[in-house]
């Protein structure tokens, strides 16, 4: 049997062109080759890249028993308005557009419920969704920077001069 791996996906070329009935071989080949594309791991810094990694790492916050409640006091109708700032605040981020215009301390300042160690699962589950979409170089600048902002607001939320700080765990 012949595998052929491309990143995470792996393709059987040989039940592709082995299988007895004529005609089978082709259509299994096309979905077998159809997965591999869909599954290759994004290598290229896009507007694509950064709406698909919002829209999936989001998915998961929403059904997370930790963070999904605090999202769901913060957040409780359409996500839509939320998920657009979001695109346009990593945009600004990682592609330097400027497209975001806002002051994220402001807001979380506002969110019930924020404690610090939840910034810890948000920054698990956003390192897990950046593994999942993109190549290790992508997915590394991605989580740099969501660490750095994850280290500012906490320190916006909750540093106090008169206790000590938390070490970091990661």
């Amino acid at each position: 049997m012949h595998w052929v791996s491309a990143k995470r996906t792996t393709v059987n070329w040989f039940a592709c062109w082995s299988t007895p009935w004529p005609g089978q071989w082709s259509r299994r080949c096309r979905l077998d080759r159809g997965l591999a594309m869909r599954t290759k791991k994004i290598d290229r810094l896009s507007e694509d890249a950064i709406h698909r990694l919002v829209d999936d790492f989001y998915a998961k916050i929403r059904v997370d028993p930790d963070l999904g409640p605090v999202f769901a006091r913060a957040i409780p109708g359409d996500w839509g308005p939320h998920l657009a700032t979001m695109r346009n605040f990593w945009s600004s981020v990682m592609l330097t557009t400027g497209r975001y215009k806002g002051n994220p301390v402001t807001v979380h300042h506002r969110v019930d419920g924020i404690e610090l160690d939840l910034f810890d699962r948000w920054l698990a589950l956003f390192e897990q969704t950046c593994g999942e979409l993109f190549d290790d170089n992508l997915a590394n600048a991605f989580h740099a920077k969501a660490a750095r902002i994850a280290e500012s607001l906490k320190l916006a939320l909750f540093y106090r001069p008169d206790r000590p700080w938390p070490r970091r765990t990661s």
